[in-house]
């Protein structure tokens, strides 16, 4: 009965004071400014930490044990293996990213969605793919992004599909509505 008033708990938790609050209550250390999306941080959500501006968008999943090791076993019993994951300040994880254990994501990084994590990404870069691979640089997305996106300075005042609309004709692409 405890397990289900716990469980209800957090989804309460969940529905009215976001994926930070979630987040936390389970144990995962979280930084400033950041928005999440997911709610599976694996059976040892304790073994994860997020930095400052971070968001984890809806489907990322973190998984911080090999789950396969139980299969070995001798005289002692089965094995067990659990790992941390950790991500820095200003990084982006698209939707539906698996996260590994021991797996440690640098500042300012881009994981695109889709993407399964299975090693350590350094500073400044965008990864992508099964199983995650370099594809670009930080530093290059930002320039772009400065030169070509709209600022929250060009889109302030306006309802939201205004915003969204301005937002593509800045870039050139016609209105969806409106």
């Amino acid at each position: 009965m405890f397990n289900i008033i716990k469980k209800l708990y957090g989804y309460f938790l969940l529905m009215t004071r976001g994926g930070v609050a979630y987040a936390r209550w389970l144990g995962v250390s979280v930084g400033t400014g950041c928005r999440i999306y997911t709610s599976s941080f694996g059976s040892e959500p304790f073994l994860t930490s997020i930095g400052d501006r971070v968001t984890i968008t809806s489907g990322v999943k973190f998984i911080t044990h090999d789950g396969s090791a139980w299969l070995v076993r001798d005289e002692r019993g089965r094995r067990y293996v659990y790992n941390s994951i950790k991500i820095g300040n200003d990084v982006f994880v698209g939707v539906n990213t698996i996260i590994l254990p021991g797996v440690e994501i640098g500042d300012r990084v881009i994981v695109a969605a889709g993407s399964v994590v299975t090693k350590s990404i350094p500073d400044g870069c965008i990864v992508a793919g099964v199983p995650a691979r370099r594809i670009g640089e930080y530093a290059e997305y930002e320039s772009f992004a400065l030169n070509n996106f709209a600022s929250e300075k060009d889109l302030s005042g306006y309802d939201y599909v205004s915003r969204v609309n301005m937002g593509l004709d800045i870039r050139g692409a016609k209105p969806l509505l409106g």
